[in-house]
């Protein structure tokens, strides 16, 4: 018999009461790992009962049938629900019986314009949506969509109840990207810091640092790129460690059965692009290797806590080579959620860029297309990554964000952390270090 959590049961009562005080589109905010597909399941199931229609949407073909599945075993009524990939279900308005209730699943494109258009063709009609992340990949909050966040258990609440697995997180030192620094009137040069901080760049030996902290182990290895993807699966399989590579073009068939390989063991490592994200159920495994540098907090959440499924007993291991920690603090961090999203400021640009997927014409500087959702190629991502194998990778110890000033921190990455909540450019945290004579 199915059998929800009792936190989960909790932030359900507090959607049911959202709905009773007015609100009409709330989103429950819960972490990685913490079971928002049965949430969406047990909510699905409860309207179905009642003879209502449920419509839910999802951003990616392959999260259909992965979602119709467990809402089979939660005995949701499909004659009742439609699941449906939002591009699909935006040429498709109208065709079908009006829902009353839409449930959105990784919430957090919900302000994209395909989303909307379903929204508002549906007016009048309750929606509920579930994310790890209530902030879009570019930052931008759900204010657009949303009207109130029922905000779950942190991940170190789930951790400490064992609802997710201890980790160890590992990462290059922090000074490793600050060499050969220009000095201008006894100071470092602005410019130089910044630039420093922002280069991507993978330190370590990848394989090496396998060797030493999972080896035998199975990890999902996140890249930056196709071609690093494949080369990396190329190198640990040239190092007698089994590894594939999948991405978005990589055919159904092939795909499956290289994650079937994976789950039962014939490949230790799953390397891939962009595929291993959002909402896609690939086997446990306790470890992640990051070699894709991202200013997303959303996507850097997502990839360092897959691998926290718990498994009694057991740690999960992060290899950040590429210092996305410094950018985003720890990934069980406490953080504040709002619908207003983090505050950024644009920079100007008079040049422009075309979405490779819906071919909308936009500036230059936008990470995140508003018409289809499509991550845009950053400029750090275009340019190679540079590979400092010689820096070994360090056990990095937890910390908290529980300060209100920069004198509170302790040390450089807190500082890090700090700016990164803050939503300030790392080169701040450099000059605050300088400053309060913090030197590790």
């Amino acid at each position: 018999m199915n059998q929800l959590r009792p936190y989960q049961v909790e932030l359900l009562n507090q959607a049911r009461r959202a709905y009773k005080e007015g609100y009409k589109s709330p989103c429950i905010v819960a972490p990685c790992g913490a079971g928002k597909t049965v949430i969406m399941a047990e909510m699905a199931r409860a309207a179905t009962r009642k003879g209502n229609h449920v419509l839910f949407l999802v951003h990616r073909k392959e999260l259909c049938e992965q979602t119709e599945e467990t809402f089979r075993k939660w005995d949701v009524d499909m004659s009742l629900c439609r699941i449906a990939m939002v591009q699909t279900m935006t040429r498709r308005l109208g065709r079908y019986d009006r829902p009353n209730l839409i449930i959105t699943d990784e919430n957090h494109h919900g302000p994209a314009r395909t989303y909307k258009r379903i929204y508002d063709f549906y007016t009048g009609v309750q929606r509920i949506g579930v994310t790890a992340t209530p902030i879009r990949l570019d930052g931008k909050g759900l204010k657009e969509v949303n009207d109130r966040l029922v905000v779950g258990p942190s991940a170190k609440w789930l951790v400490e109840n064992q609802y997710l697995s201890p980790f160890d997180y590992y990462a290059p030192p922090v000074g490793a990207n600050l060499a050969n620094l220009r000095v201008r009137r006894g100071e470092f040069v602005t410019e130089d810091i910044e630039e420093a901080l922002d280069k991507p760049a993978i330190y370590g030996d990848v394989i090496q640092h396998y060797r030493s902290y999972l080896d035998g182990q199975k990890a999902i290895c996140y890249c930056a790129s196709v071609y690093l993807s494949q080369r990396m699966a190329e190198e640990f399989n040239a190092a007698g460690v089994p590894a594939l590579h999948i991405d978005g073009e990589t055919p159904k068939k092939a795909r499956a059965e290289a994650i079937e390989s994976f789950r039962d063991g014939r490949v230790k490592i799953l390397c891939n692009v962009d595929l291993i994200g959002e909402g896609f159920d690939v086997p446990d495994c306790m470890a992640s290797i990051l070699l894709r540098p991202t200013m997303s907090l959303t996507i850097f959440i997502q990839q360092s806590m897959r691998c926290m499924r718990y498994q009694p007993g057991k740690r999960a291991v992060i290899l950040d080579h590429v210092g996305n920690i410094n950018r985003h603090g720890m990934p069980d961090e406490d953080r504040e959620w709002t619908l207003e999203g983090q505050k950024k400021k644009e920079k100007n640009s008079v040049g422009i860029r075309t979405c490779p997927q819906c071919y909308r014409v936009l500036p230059i500087q936008t990470k995140i297309c508003p018409n289809c959702e499509t991550v845009l190629v950053q400029q750090q991502e275009q340019r190679k990554i540079e590979e400092i194998k010689s820096i070994a990778l360090q056990k990095i110890s937890g910390f908290t964000l529980n300060y209100t000033k920069p004198e509170d921190c302790t040390s450089y990455r807190e500082l890090l952390a700090y700016a990164a909540r803050k939503g300030y450019k790392p080169g701040w945290a450099w000059y605050q270090a300088q400053r309060l004579g913090i030197t590790s």
